[in-house]
């Protein structure tokens, strides 16, 4: 499957980088990404809208949404800060 990452979680996720600094906190989120290209269903859909998985280290998820043959990455959102700040987001993805 496809995977497009939206510019803000590209940030986000260069943010956190930086914020941990550490190859451990990239690591994770690479291979949960990759294994939700993988599953793309694995995860509940919430609000009939959006798909999320959390990392099983660090304090944050990854919502995502399926579109025909692509996972769109929404955001690398913090767990316990502003919940779904991000939502907004998700009318973009046709």
């Amino acid at each position: 499957m496809k995977t497009t990452v939206l510019d803000e979680a590209g940030s986000e996720f260069a943010a956190a980088v930086t914020y941990y600094d550490t190859r451990r906190f990239e690591d994770e989120i690479d291979r949960t990404v990759l294994w939700l290209a993988e599953h793309p269903y694995a995860c509940q859909l919430r609000r009939g809208i959006y798909r999320r998985m959390s990392l099983q280290i660090f304090p944050y998820y990854i919502p995502y949404i399926v579109r025909e043959s692509t996972l769109w990455v929404v955001a690398i959102a913090h767990s316990r800060r502003r919940p779904e700040y991000w939502i907004r987001r998700t009318t973009r993805i046709g």
